[in-house]
């Protein structure tokens, strides 16, 4: 569809899939960046510079070479701490019994440590989010009475002290600083608050926006942890550990001599370890082509076989 002047003289055409602009859907049309000398700004929102991109692509369409769908890190966190313990604790539990020579006690010591261990886990995943939330609502609780009773020049320094790094000017960041205490605070920025403004002002919301939710965000690199995560967190955990530590007990199932189930379990370890790597390099954007995964395959194989070994070290030197 072509693009249509209208009566400032600026190009605009449709959103993409938009062309019928008469739906009660329609969105309204893209303008060029620079307006006509003469004509009126267009609003921000409706800026963009597919006019002069062949087909009309819009910047937000554009593909890197590289493109992946990545996952949240916080989850992949808790499935790589899962996964990892699980490989590597059952693994080692079950070379030490293997010496034992029977493949029965090995399974039924490995699922006991198994399950303990996956409750343990996934107990601590939980805890350790709950201790994060309580942190952070801490520091809210204070940094938002802070605000309340701060004068406008300390939250113009706190402000540029984030934003001065990463090349604001003290200008902007003093309009950045009014802005957001404007919609946090009730009262204005015209020289501070005395202490009875101090205990009328009231934090409006607060939870989302202004200066308190800023400065924890990007002064201390803190958001509010839900309370979903928390059981998020813990059955990620506790599934991820119980996944990862079956896998050395499968052999056992199916091979009475324990010495040889414990070959067979070594070079299903240490397979499961080379995908694994490969699948976190993916999901977590580490490396780029084949080389990437090559390399997260190997050294997760590495690590986790450095870490099983030892552990299995240490309980042979002990039975000797």
């Amino acid at each position: 569809m072509a693009s249509a002047p209208t009566s400032n003289g600026a190009p605009s055409v449709p959103l993409p899939g938009r062309e019928n602009a008469g739906s009660a859907n329609a969105k309204p049309p893209v303008w060029s960046l620079e307006a006509p000398n003469g004509a009126p700004e267009p609003p921000l929102p409706t800026k963009c510079d597919m006019h002069g991109r062949e087909g009309g692509v819009c910047c937000k369409q554009l593909k890197d070479d590289d493109e992946r769908t990545l996952i949240d890190p916080d989850v992949v966190r808790d499935v790589v701490i899962g996964l990892s313990d699980g490989l590597t604790v059952p693994f080692a539990l079950t070379a030490g019994l293997s010496s034992l020579g029977e493949s029965k006690l090995v399974v039924l010591g490995g699922i006991a440590e198994l399950i303990a261990g996956a409750i343990s886990m996934g107990i601590g995943g939980f805890l350790a989010s709950q201790a994060e939330r309580d942190h952070y609502r801490y520091l809210k609780k204070h940094t938002a009475s802070r605000v309340l009773r701060s004068c406008q020049g300390e939250m113009e320094r706190e402000v540029f002290g984030v934003l001065g790094p990463i090349g604001i000017d003290e200008t902007t960041a003093q309009a950045v600083t009014k802005c957001l205490r404007d919609v946090e605070v009730d009262t204005g920025m015209d020289g501070g608050s005395s202490s009875s403004d101090t205990e009328s002002a009231s934090l409006r919301w607060s939870k989302d926006v202004g200066l308190t939710p800023f400065l924890l965000k990007f002064g201390e690199g803190m958001e509010e942890v839900p309370t979903k995560r928390l059981y998020i967190s813990a059955l990620t955990i506790g599934l991820g550990y119980l996944i990862g530590g079956i896998i050395p007990l499968i052999p056992y199932f199916f091979i009475k001599r324990a010495k040889v189930a414990l070959l067979y379990s070594c070079i299903l370890t240490g397979l499961v370890l080379l995908i694994f790597g490969a699948v976190k390099a993916r999901i977590t954007g580490a490396g780029a082509g084949a080389g990437g995964y090559v390399w997260g395959a190997i050294s997760t194989l590495l690590v986790g076989g450095a870490a099983a070994g030892a552990a299995y070290g240490i309980v042979a030197a002990l039975e000797g």
